[in-house]
């Protein structure tokens, strides 16, 4: 038998730097399989399959991150632990990639890239999902008060 959680998944608060240690694990277990697939001649993965593997990872932090924002208490400290977790996840899945692949962003083609773009969208989606928390938080306030009709005075 199957037992329900009392919480959506969406409603539970997940520490930022978790979901990038998480996302670091993911990035690792992808670049030795992919590795080791290479070593015994099962596939050939491109030189820069780890790039790609850590540009997903930083793609799938983003998403989430953003989403799981909309459940923690203090915005402002979710933010900056956000913000400093996807510097890490992006520094050291960047090294991680050279590491695998032996080529630093700049010799990996487009993902230099595709690096500047994961971020934008990242700072956009976790922007847009503030932005989102606040209005909100706005029309749920008791004190909000419906617009008051104007009469319009009539000349005779």
């Amino acid at each position: 038998m199957l037992l329900m959680a009392d919480t959506s998944l969406f409603e539970r608060r997940f520490d930022p730097l978790m979901q990038a240690a998480v996302c670091l694990g993911g990035v690792l277990i992808a670049d030795l399989l992919g590795a080791g697939f290479s070593s015994i001649g099962e596939s050939e993965a491109p030189s820069r399959f780890a790039w790609l593997s850590i540009t997903a990872f930083m793609l799938f932090f983003a998403i989430f991150n953003a989403i799981f924002s909309v459940a923690s208490k203090n915005l402002f400290k979710y933010w900056s632990r956000s913000i400093y977790a996807y510097m890490g996840l992006a520094g050291l899945g960047g090294l991680m990639a050279w590491g695998f692949s032996g080529l630093t962003i700049w010799e990996a083609g487009s993902y230099s890239w595709m690096y500047i773009v994961v971020t934008i969208g990242y700072l956009v989606f976790i922007s847009m999902i503030t932005l989102m928390r606040k209005v909100v938080e706005f029309a749920q306030k008791e004190e909000w008060n419906a617009p008051k009709i104007r009469q319009k005075k009539r000349r005779r």
